[in-house]
């Protein structure tokens, strides 16, 4: 299990950077073998076949995702590969909250998958993703944190729905007064 979200974890974080700056390349037809160093200086390594960098220009690819706000304005934008839904929110300016920025530690970038076919091919929430789920403003049976939902490839034409309220109250207008 550890093992599982450390190569979920290293792989997101290379495909942010590219993996280009990780690995050296000297054939796209054969598998690649990344090396990662930790802080302490242990080695972690995993081969992957060379579909998992995309294409061989360098550039990333990306997937098609229409986020539709509490007003019922959409906005399309283009999400690269290994990105979550609430870092894509960020780069696009729309306002998905993400107080605990990702740590999974709030609900507040609940969101609705409108689409469940789409919701289908998403992987199950974990046990700690379910717990934040519980304290979510408007759940439904489609909801998941933006956090936890990973741009791929059959993800491509997501729809994702805001929910009209969190339950983050400095957000939501309240504001709080001195005891």
């Amino acid at each position: 299990m550890f093992i599982s979200k450390l190569m979920n974890t290293t792989l997101r974080i290379s495909s942010r950077l590219g993996l280009n700056s990780l690995t050296k390349v000297s054939n796209f037809q054969q598998p690649i073998t990344c090396h990662y160093w930790s802080m302490n200086k242990h080695t972690f390594s995993t081969t992957m076949p060379t579909e998992a960098l995309g294409n061989q220009s360098g550039e990333k690819e990306k997937i098609s995702v229409t986020f539709v706000d509490k007003d019922g304005e959409e906005k399309i934008v283009k999400v690269p590969i290994g990105m979550s839904m609430l870092e894509a929110a960020h780069e696009n300016d729309i306002e998905l909250e993400g107080a605990c920025e990702g740590s999974l530690a709030c609900s507040t970038c609940h969101v609705i998958v409108m689409d469940i076919e789409h919701y289908n091919k998403l992987e199950d929430p974990t046990d700690e993703e379910n717990d934040m789920l519980d304290l979510a403003f408007g759940l439904t049976e489609t909801s998941r944190l933006g956090c936890q939902v990973i741009a791929s490839p059959e993800l491509d034409g997501l729809r994702l729905a805001l929910p009209s309220a969190t339950r983050n109250f400095a957000v939501d207008g309240h504001v709080p007064k001195p005891h």
